[in-house]
């Protein structure tokens, strides 16, 4: 009996230690927190600048070069010894000076020849002449005799077309430029004596874009300077290509230059200026607003704290703005500063309005 009451007793001891446990445990546990849920973080503080018109004079700088009103080289047409040579380096020369002479010793004995054949061929013509009236030869023969006279003429005008040609001359006047080769070289129709240009009457030629096309006609005035120069020359457009060039759409032009001072010169490089009427609502947007694309060009507008990106065209630019065509209209605010690292929909908050 006395152990029952002992096991009896152990039991209840640990019946209660193990109901202290899971009472100590329950405690523990009601006062363990759920974990906090993560805030999400504050959106990027960006800067912008607002949309608005602006007087925009479009003045619209191009490249350009001096040509000559007229430009060759001077080359043989017949291959020979040069027997005289007389190239006034860098002089300016008159149309049809004789600047050189191939040797001409062989034509002119063939011409010779042909002069003493033509001779004796017209004694026998004379003779046939007088013979055909007695029927001393036929009509026939008498035709031979006038077709073979005809032929030698036709020699000698060869020869004499030959002999002019060993004459090199100035095809106009103009500034001859430096000698390539010396008296007494053997030369053939590729071998370049000089060139020659007319400097007086000097060129512009360079090329607007297709958009300007429209606003540059025949008789329209350029202003342009050279390098080296700082004096402003004037030209007026003188003639405009068939059509613009596919490959980058642009118009060539040729304009005559109406002050020369003699101090321009025919390849040089020339800055040309053109001032168009101004714009009063053009659209002004700092350059770092814009995101270059693979075929088009975004900016990043800004309308209740969310950003959307926009497709925009582009037209003229200074150093730091760029006109916007369209995509834009006057009032919209657009994001100048980080714009790599947003997307679509994000939301921003505008720290600071720039110009």
């Amino acid at each position: 009996m006395l152990f029952v009451k002992s096991f009896v007793s152990v039991r209840l001891i640990a019946i209660s230690v193990i109901a202290i446990s899971i009472s100590s445990c329950s405690g523990k546990k009601d006062k363990i927190q759920p974990t906090d849920v993560p805030k999400a973080p504050p959106p990027p503080v960006v800067e912008a600048h607002i949309v608005r018109q602006v007087i925009l004079g479009e003045t619209l700088e191009l490249p350009g070069n001096i040509v000559a009103g007229e430009e060759t080289t001077i080359q043989p047409e017949i291959s020979g010894r040069l027997t005289f040579l007389k190239i006034p380096e860098g002089k300016t020369v008159g149309q049809s000076t004789l600047l050189a002479t191939i040797y001409d010793g062989d034509l002119r004995a063939q011409l010779n020849k042909l002069r003493k054949q033509l001779e004796v061929q017209q004694q026998r013509v004379q003779r046939y002449e007088a013979l055909l009236k007695i029927d001393g030869v036929s009509k026939q023969e008498y035709d031979l005799i006038i077709l073979e006279t005809e032929n030698i003429r036709a020699d000698m005008r060869i020869i004499e077309t030959d002999l002019q040609r060993t004459q090199i001359r100035a095809p106009f006047t103009g500034q001859v430029g430096l000698k390539m080769v010396s008296n007494g070289a053997y030369v053939s129709p590729s071998t370049v004596l000089t060139n020659i240009k007319k400097t007086k009457d000097l060129r512009v030629d360079f090329s607007v874009p297709e958009k300007y096309t429209s606003r540059l006609s025949v008789g329209a005035i350029i202003r342009f300077m050279s390098e080296g120069n700082d004096k402003v020359y004037t030209a007026r457009v003188m003639a405009r290509e068939s059509g613009i060039t596919e490959a980058d759409r642009n118009l060539k032009l040729r304009a005559m230059v109406t002050d020369n001072d003699g101090a321009l010169l025919p390849g040089g490089f020339v800055k040309i200026k053109l001032d168009f009427d101004p714009d009063p609502n053009a659209l002004m947007v700092p350059s770092q607003a814009i995101l270059p694309q693979a075929r088009t060009k975004q900016v990043v507008r800004v309308n209740g704290g969310v950003v959307t990106f926009v497709d925009v065209e582009l037209g003229l630019r200074d150093s730091a703005r760029i006109q916007i065509l369209s995509g834009l209209q006057p009032g919209d605010t657009i994001v100048t500063t980080g714009l790599m690292r947003l997307k679509p929909n994000d939301k921003v908050k505008i720290g600071k309005l720039i110009p």
